[in-house]
């Protein structure tokens, strides 16, 4: 069974050493998708600073498979017409 590594970066990077083995590139497509949405769920506030988080998988050469990237920015908008430029 072929064995695929989940590396992520985010902010400093994380090499999985041990990886995974798995039946096929679809399984490990599958748990690329559940592994980020863990640590992501995980990483909370944190995830919301703008910098880019990203999960490669690999196959045992090294190779890149698969990226999966993800960036989250507050856009918060101003509810009170007391700061708005344009009242007065």
């Amino acid at each position: 069974m072929p064995r695929y590594f989940f590396h992520v970066t985010d902010g400093h990077s994380e090499r999985d050493t041990e990886g995974t083995e798995l039946p096929d590139i679809y399984t490990a497509q599958d748990q690329a998708i559940r592994t980020s949405g863990e640590l992501l769920r995980d990483m909370g506030a944190k995830f919301w600073n703008g910098s880019e988080w990203k999960l490669e998988v690999t196959d045992e050469q090294g190779q890149i498979l698969l990226t999966l990237r993800f960036s989250a920015e507050e856009h918060l908008a101003s509810t009170d017409p007391s700061r708005d430029p344009g009242s007065a």
